[in-house]
């Protein structure tokens, strides 16, 4: 056998001395076998480093694969990072593996994604949705018995089961601890695109609170960014303003490590802040950062709970599961407004 090549069923058999059939019986469990030759292709399989194709073999059996398929907009963001990492320990439990892969926002990457996993038979599917994507694919295989469980937004076209934060509430405490400490002026950095379903549901929050509190919605005070360094220019026009705010809202980590990285930049600590989305190390900045926490282990563990449900039976009808936010004061919230009186 050729060093650089991968062992075969056909290599493991050749050492051993029988028939690929008989080694593919001892593997599968499926046939008779000595104990001896049972140990034979045993230790074969060990010397060679032979993988089964798991995937072939259901496949060719018409059974689902023993694997859950994630599609995830970002690698890199921690929040994901989090969902996943609890996705994984809650269906590892039930012998099943984890294959992830980034859609990067876009709905023909995450359609390509999809059809990928779908074609290793998975068990499970589980996808936060990209804007503009179109789900209806999936109905013919949620109808054949497929978990399909979207996450942190809802998807478009089928009507299965999902696992989202309570963004709109979140974003309202938010702001509206804020405005108690004498904040009148307060900008909003919100994700893009703006048709994003958080980013609309963290601004109806925003407003409601502005709504609520008799303070106008001034549209010059909202900006958009996508990445840390959009964040910082958004920051730095929002302080050129005339009439700057005395207090900003992200509306995502991303934006707060923007915001936090232009404060500091241009020393304004007179300025305070509130984050939807806890960041690392947020304790240790100057002020430590105050946010809306959601909670990523309880939305994975959700999801992965739903579907493996699914896979035991349950024929219920779809239903979203919300999970709470809460509010974390360290500091950088409670800054209060330049002359302002609180509340």
């Amino acid at each position: 056998m050729a060093a650089n090549r991968r062992p075969t069923l056909a290599d493991v058999a050749r050492e051993v001395g029988v028939s690929a059939k008989t080694v593919s019986r001892v593997l599968n469990e499926d046939g008779p076998a000595s104990a001896e030759t049972r140990q034979q292709v045993l230790a074969a399989v060990a010397k060679l480093g032979f993988q089964p194709n798991l995937m072939a073999r259901n496949i060719r059996v018409g059974g689902p694969d023993t694997t859950v398929g994630l599609v995830i907009p970002d690698l890199a963001n921690p929040f994901f990072g989090a969902v996943a990492r609890s996705i994984e320990d809650t269906v590892r439990d039930r012998g099943l593996t984890l294959l992830m892969g980034s859609s990067a926002d876009d709905p023909d990457r995450e359609r390509s994604l999809t059809d990928k996993f779908l074609a290793r038979r998975i068990s499970v599917l589980m996808v936060v949705p990209s804007v503009g994507a179109d789900h209806s694919h999936l109905k013919t295989h949620r109808a054949g018995g497929l978990p399909v469980v979207f996450i942190d937004r809802p998807g478009a076209g089928l009507a299965t089961d999902g696992v989202v934060s309570s963004n709109r509430d979140g974003s309202y405490d938010g702001v509206t601890h804020l405005i108690a400490h004498g904040h009148r002026r307060i900008g909003f950095i919100g994700d893009l695109p703006t048709k994003l379903y958080t980013r609309r549901e963290r601004l109806a929050g925003y407003r409601s609170a502005l709504q609520e509190a008799d303070i106008p919605y001034d549209r010059s005070l909202v900006a958009n960014a996508h990445d840390q360094q959009g964040a910082e220019a958004a920051t730095a026009k929002l302080l050129d303003l005339a009439d700057p705010p005395t207090a900003l809202f992200a509306g995502n980590n991303i934006m707060a490590l923007g915001i936090v990285a232009e404060l500091a930049r241009s020393k304004r600590k007179d300025v305070a802040l509130v984050a939807f989305d806890d960041v690392s190390l947020a304790e240790a900045l100057e002020p430590a950062l105050t946010v809306v926490a959601q909670n990523p282990e309880d939305i994975g563990r959700t999801a992965a709970t739903t579907a493996l449900a699914r896979l035991d039976g349950d024929r219920s009808r779809a239903r979203t599961v919300t999970v709470p936010t809460r509010l974390i004061v360290r500091g950088s919230g409670e800054q209060p407004a330049a002359g302002g009186r609180k509340a």
